[in-house]
């Protein structure tokens, strides 16, 4: 065999060449960020053999013709279910064309409008947010969606679970769906199966077979939960426990979530339906999980508008909100994030808003989850400080919050990451807020976060070595 392979070993080499410079082309050619670009022309540059193979693996998200036909019907199911609710598109463009520029980009692009009628708590923990969920849990009627990229087996999942059995013996319709690769170690292997038994409509998304599969890096990262219509959660938080604090993984966890009640809850249900719909081939009628709350019951509450962002298209949904709101920032911009790898679009953005005199601040953690990801992160403390943008560090533990505030008018809450997976490579959620009472909130959880953070100082001159290390981290950081 290896004598074969060895008289034949011109051919290959011949081919994986001729493969590496298609892909050089195409890469060139295609309309990736420019740091996707570089990061993977280096590997075929200097590995020809074997580069263009590992692109053609990994390197490009191809959709499938079914994947495409299931997606067509849920196009079909979203035009039919737009008009089912009552959106305030119109209102908002009275009220300020400035926001009306926001919320028209997201309906453009995610398909979800914005909403009145809509009640909004922020949590600024998840103790409090999965005492919240319990209690709503409990008043399901109808039915619970439940979409996660974790869930763990222990005191937050098993208090979860057994309100879910109970109300499937009531009837309730009530389905689970998680990443299986976010649950690769933390649920037993085939654990969708005794879900079922149970009586819980259960799926798992994107099945882990093989890191080989060009599908491998896209995640199902969203967190999901919706309660008869009327009721719906998003935010940073999974389903395991140290996310309210029961065991110290990594210090004080801290993390937040948004509960909404109301007609933008909506969205939330329709973001559900269409991945459920798209797993596991079923056709639902979007029209039947309506809220059943009528406008006249929720007082208004400012805007607000969930939105997703998918890596099946082109549009990157979740960065552009954010340069949305970097860009058209006056005053001041709050950012909580646990991960801080940036493009050049958005680098740029908060530099040249902290030198335009905007009040720039970005709390990351202190203990991190992933050093070499850690590491990474306060590579980019140097060029945005010298430009103005003031860093901290949560000391008594790990940021898991994703969180954006500015000018006590726009607020972001969801699962979207200041890092080129979550930007690029998951399925994301996340909410817009326009003068809701949470913006408001949010902005002094910020505040009330700085006594439990350090600022960041320099770190002072670097070695050669470290510096050549880090340029390195930064070109390789879109495949992190």
């Amino acid at each position: 065999m290896f004598i074969y392979f060895w008289d034949k070993f011109a051919y290959f080499y011949l081919f994986c060449i001729l493969l590496s410079i298609v892909a050089t082309v195409h890469i060139l050619n295609s309309d990736s960020n420019p740091s996707f670009k570089i990061a993977w022309l280096i590997p075929i540059l200097l590995l020809p053999i074997f580069g263009g193979l590992l692109y053609l693996l990994f390197g490009k998200y191809r959709v499938t013709k079914r994947e495409k036909q299931i997606s067509a019907a849920i196009q079909r199911q979203w035009r039919k279910a737009g008009t089912a609710v009552p959106n305030a598109m119109e209102q908002l463009e009275q009220a300020s064309p400035e926001a009306a520029l926001h919320a028209r980009y997201i309906l453009r692009a995610s398909g979800t409008p914005p909403y009145d009628h809509t009640e909004t708590e922020y949590f600024p923990i998840g103790e409090a947010m999965y005492a919240a969920m319990l209690r709503e849990l409990e008043s399901a009627n109808k039915f619970i969606f439940l979409e996660y990229f974790i869930v763990e087996q222990g005191v937050m999942w098993d208090g979860i679970l057994e309100i879910l059995e109970r109300k499937v013996k009531e009837g309730v319709d009530v389905r689970v769906m998680y990443d299986d690769l976010g649950c690769l170690f933390t649920l037993p292997h085939g654990y969708v199966k005794a879900l079922r038994q149970k009586g819980i409509r259960a799926c798992v998304f994107n099945p882990f077979n093989s890191i080989l599969s060009p599908r491998f890096n896209n995640r199902d990262h969203r967190k999901i939960c919706v309660i008869d219509g009327n009721v719906g959660f998003t935010g940073g938080i999974n389903l395991a426990d140290e996310y309210i604090n029961e065991f110290p993984k990594h210090g004080h966890w801290k993390d937040t979530a948004l509960l909404l009640r109301g007609q933008g809850v909506w969205s939330l249900t329709t973001l559900f339906l269409s991945i459920w719909d798209m797993t596991t081939g079923d056709q639902d009628d979007f029209t039947q999980y309506r809220p059943t709350l009528s406008p006249e019951e929720i007082p208004s509450d400012g805007y607000v508008q969930p939105y997703a962002d998918m890596p099946m298209d082109s549009e990157l949904v979740g960065e552009s909100v954010y340069l949305n709101i970097i860009s058209r920032a006056k005053e001041y911009i709050y950012i909580t994030t646990p991960y801080l790898i940036l493009d050049n679009e958005t680098l740029s953005a908060l530099k040249l808003a902290a030198r335009s005199g905007v009040d720039v601040r970005i709390i990351t953690p202190h203990i991190p989850d992933k050093k070499f990801v850690f590491f990474l992160t306060r590579s980019y403390y140097e060029p945005l400080q010298k430009a103005g943008v003031r860093i901290y560090e949560y000391t008594p533990g790990f940021m898991h919050a994703k969180t954006f505030v500015s000018d006590d008018q726009y607020g972001v809450v969801g699962t979207i990451n200041l890092d080129y997976r979550s930007l690029y490579l998951h399925l994301e959620c996340a909410s817009w807020l326009y003068r809701s009472s949470a913006v408001e909130q949010i902005k002094q959880d910020f505040q009330l976060t700085l006594n439990s953070c350090q600022e960041v100082g320099s770190f002072g001159p670097l070695s050669l070595p470290k510096r050549l290390f880090l340029s390195v981290l930064r070109a390789f950081a879109p495949l992190v």
